[in-house]
Parts: C-alpha cells; sequence; structure tokens
C-alpha cells in the first residue's frame, strides 16, 4: 500500500487542505472537523486503495483499518490542518445538535483512551501477577507500578480539562491549571472540614477521578476567556485574561458547576447500573447485537463517558466491556469462517487479516470489510452477538479498563474480590467467537453471496432479461424539479444516483413501477424498491426527517412484498413535518449507476412517465 499516495488522494477528495479544520485519528479511523462537507466527494474517497468505508456522522471519518497511523502521518507531511483560517462555527452551524453534542464528546474523550487504556491494562497485568504469586502486592515495586494507573484516573479532571480546553481551541494549560483546584491537597481537606465562599458553603465534594465537573468549568472558562480577550487592553493581557478568567471560573465551579457536574455522573451511573441490575444480562445481550451499527455511525463513542465515568466512581463496568468483549470476538470468529470458506483469494486475505485484528479488539477492518458487505456474515455477527452479551451478561462478567476488550487485554476482567469474574469473561469470549465461526460456516454460500452481481452481468450481455428497460412513474403527487435543486449534497450531486425529486402536495408515496420492497427503514421516512430488471430505486421522503424518529410516517409495506405499480407505499403528515421545520422533498434515485443507465424524462412534458432504467449494455 502506497500511504503517500492514499493520503494525497484522501486530501485531494475531502476539499483539500483548507477544508480541513482540523485531522485527527483514532484505531481505525481519520477523523475530519471540515469547513465544509459539500466540498467532499464520498464517491472517489470510497474507491481510493486502502479506503475501507467512509462515514459522516458528527465527524467526517474515513476507515483505513491497520494503517490509519501511516496514513495520517503522510497527511501531516502534506498540510498543516487545524490552522486554516476557515468558519468554523459557520460549518458546525450546520450541524443537528445531536450530532454537535457526539462530535464533542468524541473530541474529549477519545484522546484520553491511550493513557486510561494503557494505565488499566498495565494494573490488570499486575492483578495478574499477584493472583500467581509472581509479585508480592505488598511490596514497593508493586504499589509504585500500580500508582501509574492510580495517578491517571485520579487527574483524570486535569486531563479532562485539557481535552475540553483544546476543542474549544482555548489556552488548555490555564483551562487545567482553573481545575486543578479540585485537587489541590489545601483545597480537598478545606471542603472536608467544611468551607464557604463570600459566605456561601461549598458542597462537599471528592473531585479525583470525576469528568463532568471539568467540563463544565471548562465550558465555562471559555466564555470567560474569549470575553476578557474582547475587553482587556492588549499590554496586559499577558496576564489580564488569565488572571480575569480564573478568579471567575474557580469559584464558580466550587459554588455551582462542580456539585452539579458531580451529581449529573453519580446520576447517570445510578441510571445504568439500575437498568442492569433489573435485566443486565438482557441488557447486555441487545446492546452487543446492536453494537455492529452503532460502530459503523460511531454512535458508540456516545457512551464513553458513562464508562469512564462508571469505572472512576466503581471501578467496574459491566454493560458496554462485556458487549464490546462479545462483538470483538463474534466478529473475529466469523471472519475467520470466510477465511476458511472462501474461495476468492482477496478475500480470504482481507477476512483473515481483519480476523486477527479483531481478535486483538480492532473490529472495524472486520466489519467495514467484510461484516456490512455480506448479509449472511451481518447476520451470523448479529446473533453470536447477543449469544455471546447475553451469557456475559448472565454471569455479570465487569470491566476495569475503558478499552476495547481483546485476548490480548483480557486481564482488564480479573477482579481480586471475584476470582470468578476473569474465568466467565472467558467463557463468554469463546461463546462469542465460536458460535460466530460455526453460524457463519453454515450460512456462508459464496455463490448466493454474488448472485446479484453475476445475474447483472449475464443479462447485461446476453440479452435474456425479459424487461430490458423500465419506466417510472411519479411516485408522489406534487412539483417534479430535477435533483440538482435538492437541499442536499448528498442528493443534488447524484453522489446516491440519478433520479428525480417531487415536491409534494399531498403526503402518500406510491410504487412508480412493479417491483419488490427491499429496505424499510425503521424511521419509514426511506424504504428501497427493485424492479423488474434488477434496478434498485431508493425513496427518501424529506431532508434530515430521520430525526423525527418515525413521527407522522406510516409505512403500508414490509421487507420482501410484491408490488404493482400505483399501490400505496407510504403515508406522511406532510403539514406536520413542514410545521417541524423540515423540507418534504421526496427524491427517487437509482442507486446501484454502475449497472444502470437512467434517462430522466422532459420534465415540463405530460409524460406519465418520468423515467427510463435500462440495465447497461442494453
Amino acid at each position: 500500500m502506497d500511504y503517500k499516495k492514499t493520503a494525497a488522494d484522501i486530501l485531494k477528495y475531502v476539499g483539500g487542505e483548507d477544508n480541513v479544520v482540523h485531522l485527527g485519528h483514532c484505531a481505525t479511523r481519520l477523523r475530519f472537523t471540515l469547513a465544509d462537507d459539500s466540498k467532499v466527494n464520498i464517491d472517489e474517497l470510497k474507491k481510493i486503495k486502502g479506503v475501507l468505508d467512509v462515514v459522516n456522522r458528527a465527524q467526517f471519518q474515513v476507515i483505513i483499518g491497520n494503517n490509519v497511523i501511516e496514513v495520517y502521518d503522510e497527511l501531516n507531511n502534506l498540510g498543516k490542518f487545524g490552522q486554516q483560517n476557515n468558519n468554523v462555527n459557520q460549518a458546525k452551524g450546520k450541524q443537528k445538535i445531536g450530532a454537535t453534542i457526539l462530535d464533542f464528546l468524541v473530541s474529549v474523550f477519545q484522546p484520553l483512551i491511550p493513557a486510561m487504556a494503557g494505565a488499566g491494562i498495565l494494573k490488570s497485568m499486575l492483578l495478574l501477577l499477584s493472583v500467581l504469586n509472581l509479585i508480592d502486592e505488598t511490596g514497593q515495586t508493586y504499589i509504585i507500578l500500580t500508582s501509574i494507573s492510580g495517578a491517571v484516573f485520579y487527574f483524570l479532571p486535569i486531563l479532562v480539562a485539557i481535552t475540553t480546553a483544546n476543542k474549544l481551541k482555548v489556552n488548555n494549560l490555564v483551562a487545567a491549571s482553573a481545575m486543578s483546584i479540585l485537587l489541590f491537597p489545601d483545597m480537598t481537606k478545606l471542603l472536608a472540614e467544611g468551607a464557604s465562599l463570600f459566605t456561601i458553603p461549598l458542597t462537599n465534594v471528592n473531585y479525583s477521578a470525576q469528568i463532568f465537573p471539568s467540563i463544565l468549568g471548562v465550558i465555562f472558562y471559555a466564555y470567560m476567556e474569549r470575553f476578557f480577550t474582547k475587553i482587556s487592553p492588549k499590554p496586559i493581557r499577558v496576564f489580564f485574561i488569565s488572571m480575569m478568567s480564573m478568579l471567575i471560573t474557580v469559584p464558580m465551579t466550587l459554588l455551582v458547576l462542580g456539585p452539579i457536574g458531580f451529581q449529573a455522573g453519580t446520576l447517570l451511573t445510578t441510571i445504568i447500573l439500575f437498568v442492569f441490575d433489573k435485566a443486565g444480562w438482557i441488557a447486555v445481550g441487545l446492546l452487543a447485537a446492536i453494537l455492529p451499527f452503532m460502530i459503523a455511525t460511531g454512535m458508540h463513542k456516545a457512551l464513553t463517558p458513562y464508562a469512564i465515568n462508571t469505572i472512576s466512581s466503581t471501578g467496574r463496568e459491566f454493560l458496554l466491556l462485556p458487549a464490546l468483549l462479545a462483538h470483538n470476538m463474534a466478529e473475529s470468529g466469523a471472519n475467520f469462517a470466510v477465511a476458511l470458506r472462501a474461495k476468492e483469494t482477496e478475500l480470504k486475505s482481507i477476512a483473515l487479516s481483519a480476523g486477527i485484528s479483531a481478535l486483538f479488539g480492532i473490529s472495524e477492518p472486520a466489519l467495514y470489510g467484510v461484516t456490512l458487505q455480506r448479509k449472511r456474515v451481518l447476520i451470523s455477527v448479529v446473533i453470536s452477538c447477543l449469544i455471546g452479551g447475553l451469557s456475559l451478561g448472565l454471569f455479570a462478567v465487569g470491566g476495569s479498563t475503558p478499552v476495547s476488550p481483546s485476548v490480548a487485554s483480557i486481564s482488564m476482567f480479573i477482579d481480586p474480590t471475584n476470582g470468578k469474574n476473569i474465568i466467565f469473561a472467558l467463557l463468554g469470549l469463546v461463546i462469542a467467537f465460536v458460535s460466530a465461526f460455526i453460524i457463519t460456516l453454515i450460512l456462508w454460500k459464496e455463490d448466493k453471496e454474488n448472485i446479484e452481481q453475476t445475474v447483472v452481468g449475464q443479462t447485461a450481455n446476453s440479452g435474456v432479461m425479459v424487461n430490458k428497460s423500465v419506466q417510472i412513474k411519479q411516485p408522489v403527487q406534487g412539483e417534479v424539479i430535477p435533483l440538482s435543486e435538492v437541499n442536499d449534497n448528498v442528493f443534488s450531486t447524484k453522489v446516491m444516483g440519478d433520479g428525480i425529486a417531487v415536491i409534494p402536495s399531498i403526503g402518500e408515496l406510491y410504487a412508480p413501477a412493479d417491483g419488490e420492497i427491499k429496505m424499510v427503514f425503521n424511521t419509514n421516512h426511506a424504504l428501497g424498491l427493485e424492479t423488474v430488471n434488477g434496478a434498485e430505486i431508493l425513496f427518501h421522503i424529506g431532508i434530515d426527517t430521520v430525526n423525527l424518529g418515525g413521527e407522522y410516517f406510516e409505512s403500508f409495506v414490509k421487507v420482501g412484498d410484491k408490488v404493482k405499480s400505483g399501490d400505496l407505499l407510504v403515508k406522511f403528515d406532510l403539514q406536520k413535518i413542514v410545521d417541524e421545520g423540515y423540507d418534504p422533498v421526496t427524491i427517487a434515485v437509482v442507486t446501484n449507476k454502475d449497472k444502470f443507465s437512467v434517462k430522466v424524462t422532459d420534465l415540463t412534458s405530460d409524460n406519465d412517465s418520468l423515467m427510463t432504467v435500462a440495465a447497461l449494455g442494453n
């Protein structure tokens, strides 16, 4: 793999150096914060050798896999990212609140993971040595080495202050200095004895290992720094901004923000533990089963604050870490089965490499390279995740380190107070791996996995297809407009495929041709229809209407239903969608554009047909 060329191509198709506000990476993904998402060419990005997939959730993510660090280093050789004078606020203003929050959480907690993971695994390894009587747990060597882990978690408020300040683009050292008051020995002693500030009593809180008080404190500090930067005379800025910002931020944190953050963290942990206490083993299984989809969209990162806070507060986490263990092992087992059964040399190589990565806690190469591309493998992984997660939940297995569990980090499940915890973790690991391996071996049918490609290839050249072309009628009553006028770059640039759009006058979507329903999105705002000649048409009602969570939409079909032209597919409350502030434009595009040509009829005419879709080669 030519890392330099891959990096250059990625930079080109994300819009160039000037479009990159910030560049970071995790174990398998390049994470971009972009000034203008419309400058990205996702189609070309996905074609780059070495790119597994592209995800745009909160942050723009390019999935690389195990070579991410090498590509990241080459990208940094090509540009100075994060130093441009881009209008970041304008770009961020286009995001929904949920995406903005997720972006903030990822930016704050992702940089903390290596320190916590390294320290946590070190501590678990020392515990293992102690259990095996290979080291004296009362000796100074053991105490000093375990203190490495203790120090990382104890000083989390300061570490979180640094990452939060970096995200908010304020002085991280001043922010960390302001939050260090929470751990200052004289202050902690004063709080324990009972203290007051301006005659207002201070709440006695043990802030060590806490994250939310520091986050709230730094957010407040950011506003103070910006305010005093505006009003401060330039000759005294060097001390005046930091002095005044800390002078107001620290009392505000001690009086209000610190206690609120502490209670928020405590409440979050209490709620999760309550759910686990009532239906713990079921909750672990269900979370494990949906993790492939959460990881694919990056939504699993939203659980990081909970995991860190729970481990910091209680020492153990019983939901996310066991679920991740089941998922990683299921991905590994399924990919090893694919490597064994697949006939294609390249697929065997990809699956084997991905299976090894998942075994060691890096599941993205398996997820993007094999699982999500093959329905049978995905079914195997989901079932195995459920089985493995239920077993780990039933045994109440808990982990102690916020890192992706694997055979290399299995020591994180060692519990000095519960010797069976590591045994049950190993048992759950085996159950998830073996079940995925066996189920995939049973379900794998390589010919059927590739049937769509072979059928299209044959029909494109042999002329045996019954319907060489299909006429597509208007699916929704209303004004027909070109895709180029749709207020969504994915559709207007035809990245998803060619087609038409309609500004609806009535909230009813009808089948524009005979075919079979292949996909119905769980919120009913989108569905897929395969026509009799194999063309795949995506119908999407409204822009960003997925955020309505299915409200105002009612589907009259399900996956597998055969429909005739004119059959009612979906009803939607047009007026309420508009009242909620969403654009109701309805799009119909042919997504397998590499196999079909699309000819859009003159939209000014009164033709009954809006599009003609034909297999390439006919």
